[in-house]
């Protein structure tokens, strides 16, 4: 089998498997084997084809890795923080946790220094971890 056809079915292998997954790298991996098949049929020497296709690689996937980055949205402070709670009751006293009423839902909040233990008493969320609020008495 030549190297060309080799060169040609790992190009369209990396494109196919690009399709499915949904990243860029593929891609570019697919298309620096291309470029190496190209080089193939212009030039037998296998040195050549390698650099050829290494340096396609390594140009596109800079490219794909910058693009991402400067794409990328800064991260928003979630919409919740410096909202009330209003304190229910104690999950674990020992571990700071507590039920704490927030938009008509009981939540799961880890309490930071002073503060619960009054039923109904206002504590303003400072941060959120997954489902689980940290509260404190004073406003962030």
């Amino acid at each position: 089998m030549s190297l060309t056809i080799v060169w040609l079915a790992a190009g369209l292998i990396l494109i196919v498997a690009e399709l499915l997954t949904g990243t860029f790298y593929l891609l570019v991996l697919g298309l620096a084997c291309l470029a190496g098949a190209a080089t193939a049929a212009i030039t037998g020497s296998v040195l050549l084809q390698t650099i050829v296709m290494a340096t396609v690689a390594t140009a596109g996937i800079t490219w794909v890795h910058r693009h991402r980055n400067l794409r990328q949205q800064p991260r928003m402070a979630p919409l919740d923080l410096g909202q009330t709670v209003r304190w229910e009751a104690w999950i674990d006293e020992g571990a700071r946790l507590a039920r704490v009423s927030y938009r008509d839902a009981a939540w799961e909040a880890l309490i930071q220094g002073e503060g619960g233990g009054t039923p109904g008493e206002v504590l303003f969320i400072t941060d959120i971890q997954g489902s689980r609020l940290t509260v404190s008495k004073r406003a962030p």
